[in-house]
């Protein structure tokens, strides 16, 4: 890897605010994540609700599945997980053949999957909210390992992506935020590559110090500094 060339956090805040109209526009944009009290208290189902929706968009309209979620939430029981631990593989085939729902019998099959990491990881540390809320910024991409090596389907950006759904604070691989982050040489290579990830971290982690700010203002500042973002909105 190149030696870096990662921009302070003033430049790229500064270029943002050009791109976007000025600083209030900018500031107008932004969305604060959860506290992490709040990340805490986030029930296990949402957490699997979440997980499914994120799954059964991927690769699909997303529209199609928001449509159908309603029935999506009654097919599964809410995302309970102690009743969805307990659907046998028949019941799982039932519902994959569900009209209510998009028929994908191998993502119905995360569904369970999901639980039951779900259910493990809140045996031992309470909740998997407290779990998720336990990840510091600095290794926010820990997390995002975790959850494609145990969870079913949850690598790539599906995982952060349901993270932030949910108000968790992490920066996303966007395509702008990927581009800065290539043309910077702070990445190359494969992108959920080990090496990427803690690079990507450091450099999200430097910025969030300098500017005190969430990482997701600031993957959202860096996107707009960026790439196609040049136009006010």
């Amino acid at each position: 890897m190149a030696e870096s060339q990662a921009e302070s956090f003033q430049t790229i805040y500064r270029r943002a605010c050009e791109r976007k109209g000025g600083e209030r526009v900018l500031e107008a944009m932004l969305r604060a994540p959860l506290p992490k009290a709040n990340v805490e208290k986030i029930p296990d189902d949402r957490f699997l609700a979440a997980m499914t929706k994120q799954v059964f968009k991927s690769g699909f309209v997303w529209r199609v599945i928001e449509q159908k979620w309603p029935d999506f939430e009654t097919v599964f029981f809410g995302f309970d997980v102690d009743k969805v631990l307990l659907m046998p593989d028949e019941m799982l085939e039932q519902k994959a053949a569900d009209k209510r729902i998009v028929r994908n019998y191998k993502k119905v099959t995360t569904v369970r999957d999901n639980a039951m990491m779900i259910k493990d990881v809140a045996l031992e540390y309470g909740s998997f909210g407290k779990f998720v809320a336990s990840f510091e910024k600095e290794r926010i991409t820990d997390l995002w390992e975790f959850l494609k090596k145990r969870g079913a389907r949850l690598g790539g950006n599906t995982g952060p992506y349901m993270l932030r759904a949910l108000g968790v604070d992490t920066f996303l691989f966007s395509r702008d935020v990927e581009d800065y982050l290539r043309k910077h040489d702070i990445i190359d290579g494969g992108l959920t590559s080990k090496r990427s990830l803690s690079a990507a971290n450091a450099a999200f982690a430097q910025w969030h110090r300098e500017s005190g700010r969430s990482l997701q203002e600031i993957s959202i500042i860096v996107a707009f500094s960026w790439g196609t973002n040049n136009r006010p909105v």
